[in-house]
This record gives structure tokens, sequence and C-alpha cells, in this order.
């Protein structure tokens, strides 16, 4: 028997004026707000991070090239995913503009997607998310650093992890750019059960998040190419006095 699913959000719904759409989006818990106005499908109060999209989810755009960035990299037979992030030091805000999705595929499938993504980009990596020991873990790092990744092991401490996350997508200093589908859909899903434990389904995106926001970030680093005399120029000509010219 097949099974259809309808998504329909409230500027479809003729009878309802724009007062009365602000009187019912006023009254609805946040974490309830997308399901409710806009159709999007969210799993109540087990939902882990209760932030309506529109606070964190961004038209892309041109990052500037002197903001530094980084990834992170769950890995695993199934499903392998990376996450890349920029960062806005001005505003402390990291911007998630790049994502890699993949299952059943050889490590050199993964890299050479990592690679062309910039390959002086610095990753972040669980030590133990592909094998049932650290040993197996370390073993996985070198064969990926063998491949041309630069890594290093992640913190993997998970509640503090979903702490820093949640801060900063409540805060307003964590972005996602709309095109990264597979990280938008797993923020919607990832949530808790009955017995309050982290669901570990369709998770892969949200670990390499906390691997980033943890770990990764704290090797952010801007390209070391050509391009970065094109960011330190526009640098000084953002912080050069209209007075004294320099």
């Amino acid at each position: 028997m097949s099974r259809y699913c309808v998504q329909i959000s409230w500027d479809e719904v003729a009878h309802l004026d724009e007062d009365a759409k602000r009187e019912l989006f006023a009254a609805i818990p946040p974490y309830q707000r997308d399901a409710r106005s806009r159709g999007i499908p969210v799993l109540g109060s087990g939902v882990i991070y209760p932030v309506p999209e529109a606070a964190y989810v961004v038209e892309p755009f041109d990052l500037p090239a002197w903001w530094p960035r980084a990834y992170a990299l769950d890995v695993g037979w199934n499903r392998t995913a990376a996450l890349w992030g920029a960062w806005d030091r001005e505003s402390d805000t990291i911007y998630l503009y790049s994502e890699h999705y993949r299952g059943q595929a050889e490590p050199s499938i993964h890299a050479d997607a990592i690679k062309v993504r910039g390959e002086w980009i610095w990753g972040a990596i669980d030590p133990g998310s592909a094998g049932s020991s650290q040993v197996d873990g370390r073993q996985l790092i070198e064969e990926y650093r063998k491949l041309g990744l630069s890594l290093t092991a992640a913190e993997n401490t998970v509640e503090a992890g979903i702490h820093a996350v949640y801060r900063r997508l409540s805060g307003g200093r964590l972005k996602v750019f709309r095109s990264l589908s597979n990280t938008i859909s797993e923020l919607r899903i990832y949530r808790r059960d009955e017995k309050g434990k982290v669901v570990k389904e369709n998770d892969h995106l949200m670990d390499a998040l906390r691997y980033l926001v943890m770990t990764g970030m704290q090797y952010a680093s801007v390209d070391p190419g050509p391009v970065e005399e094109d960011w330190k120029t526009r640098d000084a000509e953002r912080t050069r006095s209209a007075v004294t010219g320099y």
C-alpha cells in the first residue's frame, strides 16, 4: 500500500489573516512552531534542539576569504558524514556551508570528496566512531591521514557537545546554509527517547556537528595559498583609519 505525505503551511490557509497567524504563532512553543505553521515534521518535546528553523537557516552566500574554516567527520560503512563550518570572528558565528553524506564507500572515496573542498582545511574526527575500540579508531585516523587529510581526534562528550551546539543555535551564533538538506533534516529529527537517551538513528551529521563545535573550530584556518594575500588586504582596508589613512 502506498503512502503519501502532504505538507501545508499557514500561507495556504485562506481563512487565516495575518493577525490570526501572529496570535496563534505566539501561543505555540518554539519547538512546535515550524511543524504547526509550516508543516515541517518535528518530534515534539523529544527534540534536542528546540529552535525554529527560521532562526538558523540562511540563504547561501559567498564566504569572506578571511573567515577561518574547519570540518568534522563521522565515519561508518553504512553512512559517513562530514560537515564544514566557517567562522565569522567578529560576531563569533559559525556558518555551516557544506556537507558530505554517503554510505557504503571506501575511505579513499570519502577522502577525495573532502579534499576537493580544500586540502588545507583541518578536520576533527571521532577516534572510536568506526570501530569497537579506540585502537580501531586510531588506525582509521592514520588511514585517512595517509590519504591526505589533516585530522585531529575530536572531543566526544555527548551532553557537553549537545549543550555547546544548543547555546550557539539558541543564541544566533550558529547558522546553516539552506543548501545543506541532510543537515537540516537531521536537526529536525534529532531527539531523545522516553528515557531521555539520545536516539542513535540518522544522526551522523549531528555527531559531526558536535565534533565541529567542540574541537574542529579550534583548528580553523584560512587558505594559505594566494587567497591569503587577498584576505589580508581586505582586512587591512576594513581597519584602516579614514583620518590617518593607515
